[in-house]
């Protein structure tokens, strides 16, 4: 059997550039990445990354997954339109108090994150059902999981792809498809980086005031506590989707952060939803030396 090849979105920058280069660089040489973004002018730091691999096992093309006709000319343009692993990435972040946002960037962010999600499975489905193979993998997060304080509407958006993922793989196991959803927890990213230094200048006027002390002195603090302590690398994540996408029977759900395995357990651990809702309450609000203490162990046990 020859290379697969594999359709990666969202590859300018973090865990798509990283993806994309792990999976050139495979040692056994089974993939041929096609590394797409919709930003051609900002290919110079996945040049750089893919180094020998690019133009061999690495080619990059544009691809815009808010657009159906950007989707459907790279695909057109792949020989017989085979995509045997579609790695659908692309994304955007949104933090902050929900009376501070607006339904337009709202819909923009589900444009992005779940509606480019349906039209790259919808382009590259019938290919895959009609070849009897395929593997569709999705960058989700925890927080499809488990929702975050003030990450309401961006983990909404990742809800939706893991219910919509989940549904659709009962029908692609038919055809002998696959599907995985990735599920990373903090991410220390460029992508990461912006979102929290635009919530720094957030006006934040059309919130209460103790609402915005909230976000200010404790969601915010809180965060850069979480990322120092439990934050992956792109590299981790991309070496954990290698492992995916080379398994023999890939997973529905595959977390790459062991540590925040604790958090996204209680969820089930309780169906009532009471038990991970009271912890995330006392930590947040009432116990402020339970939460470091905690973020202190996970420390010690990644360092282990």
């Amino acid at each position: 059997m020859g290379a697969r090849r594999v359709l990666v979105t969202g590859c300018s920058s973090g865990i798509g550039l990283a993806v994309a280069v792990r999976l050139a660089n495979d040692e056994r040489r089974r993939f041929q990445v096609v590394a797409t973004m919709r930003d051609l002018g900002k290919r110079g730091p996945l040049e750089e990354a893919a180094g020998d691999s690019l133009n061999k096992t690495l080619e990059i093309k544009e691809l815009d997954a808010c657009c159906e006709d950007s989707i459907k000319e790279c695909v057109n343009s792949l020989s017989n339109r085979r995509v045997d692993v579609l790695v659908s990435n692309a994304g955007v972040g949104m933090i902050g108090p929900l009376e501070c946002q607006s339904i337009a960037t709202m819909k923009e962010l589900f444009d992005t994150n779940f509606f480019g999600l349906v039209r790259l499975v919808k382009e590259v489905l019938p290919d895959m059902k009609r070849q009897q193979s395929g593997h569709i993998v999705v960058m989700s997060s925890v927080m499809g999981i488990q929702g975050l304080l003030f990450n309401d509407v961006y983990s909404a958006s990742k809800f939706a792809v893991e219910g919509f993922c989940e549904s659709l793989a009962v029908q692609a196991l038919k055809f002998n498809i696959k599907t995985t959803l990735v599920e990373p927890g903090p991410v220390v990213t460029e992508f990461e980086k912006k979102v929290y230094e635009d919530a720094e200048k957030m006006d934040l006027s059309e919130a209460d005031e103790e609402t915005a002390r909230i976000f200010w002195e404790i969601y915010l603090p809180y965060s850069k506590k979480v990322f120092l302590s439990l934050g992956q690398t792109p590299e981790e994540v991309a070496e954990q989707t290698h492992k995916v996408i080379t398994a023999k029977e890939p997973p529905l759900r595959h977390q790459t952060n062991q540590l925040y395995m604790p958090m996204t357990a209680l969820k089930h651990a309780d169906p009532t939803g009471r038990l991970p809702l009271d912890t995330f309450y006392k930590m947040i609000f009432k116990h402020e030396g339970m939460f470091n203490a905690t973020l202190g162990l996970l420390r010690m046990l990644r360092k282990k």
